[in-house]
């Protein structure tokens, strides 16, 4: 390695950790650059969740955003998300680039950790808005972790000391921050503000707009629509990059026991999307593994899940749900360790056979929701949407823009 090569080397690893640079053998404190945001979901996967759901607040209250704001993503996805969304400034995770961009960005705006090897400059303020109301348990209330090289004590600590650089933390309920609190042994600053991404759940929520919406995604619906979004499971590997998708219950029947013209929806994780196999019902059949599921909640009048995360978002808009666990007590053998009492809390029935679930469909379709299930339909909206109310962006767009900590 050339001196010159080893020169720049040191200077990344300079700034990345400390805002300082390395100039004619002397270090540097690089000053942050007034209204430098640096935005990034899931490590750099996508512009999406709650980063992107503040990113648009943000640039519509203060256009000047439009040139100084930036996501963070994969070089592998940069071309696609490029074309996905020309109006963003995107910016290859760990390049050159993205590194001095990060060592004087005002604020960091993430829903996932970063690596604890990267630092920010001081003067960096970090917003961590994390990405889901938790459903497993998390960081230090892992009792037993099994990753390997990696200790149960390591793994507690990585979580710890990421957290103690966070700034602010948002909690989208008062469960999840006494959650995020523990787990993360979190000691900053919350924003109990709601989810940024579920917004749209209540300044979307009319019905021009969701006809509209219904439209562009489906085409001419009649009828009324259900989604099915299961949670992802280990036991869909095949072998390596093979997975299986399998239907716990069969379409013909399926639609012997909703309402005419009914359209449904699969939601799967995007590993077996190719394998969801909707053959003889492709004009009542739509998969959409890709699309923001924000926009699948707004179009649906009946979610089917299991044991997914999407159940604490789609309750935001108080329309029925229907728990089809086929697999529950192998489920629960596999992933012990839930937060809460999934049995008695979950805000619809709960079935495990397909003639119960088809019975269930029978009585959405005569009753329109779920009669019985009202009072814990409720319980549930009131434990986990009560700080949710559609300002959620707004607030922390809000809060970058004033720079408060400057």
């Amino acid at each position: 390695m050339t001196k010159a090569v080893r020169k720049i080397t040191q200077s990344l690893k300079l700034v990345a950790r400390y805002g300082l640079i390395v100039l004619n053998d002397g270090l540097i404190c690089l000053p942050i650059k007034r209204r430098l945001v640096l935005f990034e979901s899931f490590n750099g996967k996508d512009v999406n969740d709650n980063p992107a759901a503040i990113y648009r607040a943000l640039v519509a209250s203060d256009p000047r955003y439009r040139k100084t704001a930036y996501f963070s993503v994969k070089p592998r996805e940069y071309a696609k998300l490029k074309r996905q969304y020309p109006e963003v400034q995107l910016i290859r995770r760990f390049t050159p680039k993205w590194v001095w961009l990060m060592a004087r960005a005002q604020y960091w705006v993430l829903n996932s950790r970063l690596p604890n090897w990267w630092r920010s400059n001081r003067h960096t303020r970090t917003i961590q808005t994390w990405h889901g109301t938790p459903l497993k348990k998390l960081g230090a209330d892992i009792e037993h972790v099994a990753i390997p090289g990696t200790s149960t004590a390591d793994y507690h600590q990585q979580f710890v000391t990421a957290s103690s650089r966070w700034d602010y933390l948002i909690a989208p309920n008062q469960y999840s921050r006494d959650i995020f609190k523990r787990a993360f042994g979190y000691r900053g600053h919350f924003l109990t503000v709601g989810y940024p991404r579920n917004d749209v759940l209540y300044t979307e929520n009319q019905p021009a707009k969701i006809a509209a919406l219904r439209q562009r995604l489906l085409g001419p619906v009649s009828g009324p629509v259900v989604t099915y979004a299961p949670t992802w499971r280990d036991d869909m590997a095949v072998s390596e990059g093979v997975y299986r998708f399998d239907l716990p219950f069969d379409l013909g029947d399926f639609f012997k026991h909703v309402p005419a013209g009914t359209h449904l929806i699969i939601r799967p994780h995007y590993l077996v999307k190719d394998a969801v196999n909707t053959r003889g019902f492709e004009d009542r059949v739509t998969v959409l593994a890709d699309t923001d599921i924000a926009e699948l909640y707004l179009v649906t009048d009946l979610l089917i899940t299991d044991y997914s995360s999407v159940m604490f978002d789609f309750a935001n808009l108080k329309r029925p749900q229907l728990f089809f666990a086929y697999d529950l007590e192998h489920y629960r053998d596999q992933l012990r360790g839930f937060y809460f009492d999934y049995q008695k809390e979950i805000p619809g029935p709960l079935v495990t056979t397909a003639a119960a679930f088809y019975d269930q469909l029978d009585e959405w379709q005569k009753e329109g929701d779920f009669p019985a299930y009202r009072e814990q339909q409720a319980a549930f909206n009131h434990k986990f949407c009560e700080w949710e109310d559609g300002t959620a962006s707004q607030r922390v767009a809000d809060l970058i823009i004033s720079g408060k900590d400057e």
